[in-house]
């Protein structure tokens, strides 16, 4: 619940606005429309995965990727008002990079204790590189 509470706050606190309209896009963006669906489906399989990390944080790597996916959900959560709000796309690239990276890490850590977890964390950490991407194109282009 937190995950989609939090996704939902975060983007309807800064949403895109005239300002992102009027950057220039490369040509594979995706439709607005999209980002509402992927992102609520995403946020489910992530709270999903996030509750099974926490049952297993009494064991040494469950903490590990506990506190991992805490700091990437931070981090997710921050992506927004960065980009949106401050309007600043390379240090919204800095920030969904390093969220990129924590979502490896808490996959990888998870893995071995908490492999549906894991599982359900690879569609996230596919779209997150593929935001990554868009990302920089956006920075670069303006």
């Amino acid at each position: 619940m937190l995950c989609v509470v939090g996704g939902a706050a975060s983007g309807l606190a800064t949403p895109p606005g005239a300002w992102y309209q009027s950057l220039a896009k490369p040509t594979w963006t995706p439709p607005p429309w999209l980002f509402g669906p992927v992102w609520t489906v995403l946020y489910i399989m992530i709270g999903v995965a996030g509750w099974i990390l926490w049952t297993e944080r009494k064991r040494p790597a469950g903490r590990k990727a506990s506190t991992l996916f805490a700091i990437q959900l931070a981090l997710n959560f921050a992506w927004t008002p960065v980009f949106f709000g401050l309007h600043a796309p390379g240090l919204a690239f800095v920030v969904i990079i390093t969220l990129l990276a924590c979502i490896v890490a808490t996959v990888t850590i998870a893995w071995p204790i908490a492999r549906t977890a894991s599982l359900l964390l690879l569609p996230y950490a596919a779209w997150v590189s593929f935001a990554s991407a868009l990302n920089f194109a956006l920075w670069r282009l303006n």
